[in-house]
């Protein structure tokens, strides 16, 4: 299967991160966008250009196991708000705006070939003064979600065209093991309704990145 190169950046996107980066304190900047739209790429790329300066927590680490999903009857929803631990998420921002010297916090992950959280994956060590945190939900103001934007010193909301972002969307799943039937399914009944949901809070983003189509498709 055709995976895309990754995409070209406008150089002050690494310009503004870097800036973050070496302002002299922990600083947590958050990636938001709707599902597709490239978020942890770009998290990745910003953590692999910065190196030390800098360390990745995504926010699907904080994902319901998928045996909680189906005890509460939201397993048909996994990737809607309410099939995250909101609270939890909010819980670790908190712990890492704050850092204690010679204290590691460790964050979990999500593992795509297990469609699982994995706990304690990511250290956090004290003296690394940027982490970047990426998901759907950042900008969102409802229920719990709304503890996490004023966790987050800056907030960039991530766009791409729809048609591009649906069809790398389906594609992914398809990579990580679903029927293309099922995948596009998926997508048309359970992210495209989230991707809605996401874009209202495009508007409480401190930085707005709209990438090509050309660009993303290399």
């Amino acid at each position: 299967m055709h995976v895309p190169p990754p995409p070209q950046y406008p150089p002050h996107v690494l310009y503004r991160a870097r800036a973050l980066a070496v302002s002299g304190r922990r600083v947590v900047l958050g990636i938001a966008g709707p599902p597709g739209a490239g978020k942890s790429t770009l998290a990745a790329h910003i953590v692999d250009v910065l190196g030390s300066l800098a360390v990745l927590v995504p926010m699907d680490g904080f994902h319901l196991a998928q045996t909680e999903l189906e005890r509460l009857g939201r397993a048909r929803r996994k990737g809607a708000p309410e099939t995250f631990d909101a609270a939890g998420y909010a819980a670790l921002l908190a712990r890492l705006r704050s850092p204690v010297p010679g204290g590691t916090v460790y964050a979990p992950a999500f593992d795509r070939s297990l469609e699982e959280p994995v706990a304690g994956s990511i250290a956090v060590e004290p003296e690394v003064p940027l982490v970047v945190t990426e998901g759907n939900y950042l900008l969102h103001d409802e229920g719990p979600w709304a503890q996490v934007r004023p966790l987050l010193d800056e907030v960039w909301y991530l766009e791409l065209d729809d048609a591009v972002r649906v069809s790398r969307l389906v594609d992914r799943h398809v990579r990580f093991g679903k029927q293309r039937a099922f995948a596009e399914r998926w997508v048309h009944d359970s992210d495209e309704p989230n991707a809605r949901l996401v874009a209202r809070g495009r508007g409480r983003a401190d930085f707005v990145i709209t990438q090509s189509a050309q660009a993303v498709s290399g």
